[in-house]
């Protein structure tokens, strides 16, 4: 697995998740959606990736 899918793999999960426990739990749990939205965006504009760089380190290419 590339780190480009590994990371769409975990934002696509904790956006999932994030919903899933609004629903069930707290609608606090938006704020982790929003956190990955806003992280994908800036992402974007400046190319820094934190979950990329950590799934550097952990040997993915």
């Amino acid at each position: 697995m590339t780190r480009e899918k590994a990371v769409r793999l975990l934002a696509g999960s904790l956006v999932g998740l994030s919903l899933l426990l609004a629903w069930l739990v707290s609608p606090r749990f938006l704020l982790i959606a929003a956190f990955v939205s806003l992280n994908l965006v800036q992402s974007a504009f400046t190319g820094f990736c934190p979950a990329e760089i950590l799934f550097g380190r952990l040997g993915l290419e």
